[in-house]
């Protein structure tokens, strides 16, 4: 078991420094966003009005080839709801097509289906996904990280942790947010962990139901958590709107060296 963690430990650091790309957060600093993998319909039936009522928007990563599916996670979204989430503010981004695993694959056969799940979505309606991506279960290899740079604006991961003052665009960090109300404390302590280091702070779940998966969260949970954000006096945006900022303090920082 010690050497199975030795070795996951020394992967996390060879994928956490091979092949960055480097950004800065600037002022942004102390922003929260809450994200969707799959996505699961409850994430914005259910979730998407507990958001609402707070002013706030997240950022769904949908790959089209599970629309209308039935699995442990539930109904997955119909095509309607993205159309919906965007109206009102949410963000869509991509998660390949086929949902598949950048570990299973060739790194050709992956970064197709990457390609293939943005225009797929961009096909559909002529507006598209933001550019953002989330690594499906969160697997990624140093081949896929170096892949994706070249063709998505961001790839979100799961290792944990808090992005900034420097961001790496290959593989934001991120914080899983299962479970109920007993993850709360931690949770918390994660978000002040943000305010004092004015960092970003991405989470993520899938479901979000009274009785979730071992993947989602309740909705107890979800709201515990997004009211004491915007409690705590931080910003809650998605993705794109973070990095629209972060564009701007590079822009910024090369404008006045």
């Amino acid at each position: 078991m010690k050497v199975r963690s030795w070795l996951g430990a020394q992967r996390s650091n060879l994928l956490t420094r091979a092949y960055r790309r480097r950004a800065f957060l600037g002022r942004i600093g102390n922003v929260v966003s809450f994200t969707f993998d799959d996505f699961p319909r409850s994430a914005y039936s259910i979730a998407g009005p507990i958001l609402k009522g707070y002013g706030a928007q997240a950022t769904y990563y949908a790959a089209l080839g599970l629309v209308g599916i039935d699995n442990h996670l539930g109904e997955h979204f119909r095509l309607e709801d993205l159309d919906a989430l965007r109206a009102e503010g949410h963000e869509l981004g991509n998660h390949t097509f086929s949902h598949v695993s950048a570990r299973s694959v060739r790194i050709e056969r992956f970064i197709s289906d990457v390609k293939k799940g943005s225009s797929a979505l961009t096909n559909r309606d002529g507006f598209g996904t933001s550019h953002n991506f989330a690594y499906p279960f969160g697997d990624v290899t140093v081949r896929s990280k170096r892949a994706v740079g070249s063709i998505v604006k961001s790839a979100r991961g799961i290792m944990p942790g808090l992005n900034g003052p420097e961001v790496d665009l290959n593989l934001l960090r991120a914080n899983r947010l299962y479970g109920d109300m007993e993850c709360v404390e931690a949770t918390k302590k994660l978000i002040l962990e943000n305010e004092r280091r004015h960092s970003w702070l991405i989470f993520y779940t899938h479901d979000v139901r009274t009785r979730p998966s071992q993947y989602g969260c309740t909705p107890q949970l979800f709201e515990s958590v997004l009211s004491f954000v915007l409690k705590r006096g931080a910003l809650v945006l998605p993705v794109s709107k973070v990095l629209q900022e972060v564009d701007a303090a590079g822009e910024s920082a090369q404008a006045h060296p």
